[in-house]
């Protein structure tokens, strides 16, 4: 298998189920992982792989939505991942809401979430 990552991307947004979220936004830092296996080696062809910056565009479009929960944030996009890119065959998403509203609170909070490609 081979995989494709984008680490620590760092995307400013409006999720969060509180009001205050939804008006000033939040820092996320996302990781994603997309596994395949390559029909051909070595892989000498953008065609014979994933485009990364297609992903990026994938991801930062889908950020832009405002949601409250980054669980739905999440499944959302690793299912556009697979649905997007025919060689995916497994992706795996994490991400942190950098500055959470908690009160004291130092750190981040977040989740993730793997999906693999139905081979039925």
């Amino acid at each position: 298998m081979l995989s494709i990552q984008l680490h620590n991307l760092i995307l400013f947004a409006h999720h969060g189920i509180y009001e205050e979220e939804k008006i000033l936004g939040n820092e996320f830092s996302l990781d994603i992982s997309i596994r395949f296996s390559p029909q051909y080696l070595p892989v000498k062809h953008m065609a014979d792989t994933i485009d990364y910056v297609a992903v990026y565009e994938l991801v930062k479009k889908r950020m832009d939505i405002p949601t409250s929960l980054l669980e739905t944030v999440i499944t959302e996009i690793a299912q556009k991942i697979l649905a997007q890119f025919s060689l995916a065959e497994e992706v795996f998403i994490a991400i942190r809401k950098t500055h959470p509203p908690i009160s004291q609170f130092q750190g981040s909070v977040g989740v993730s979430f793997e999906l693999k490609r139905n081979k039925s």
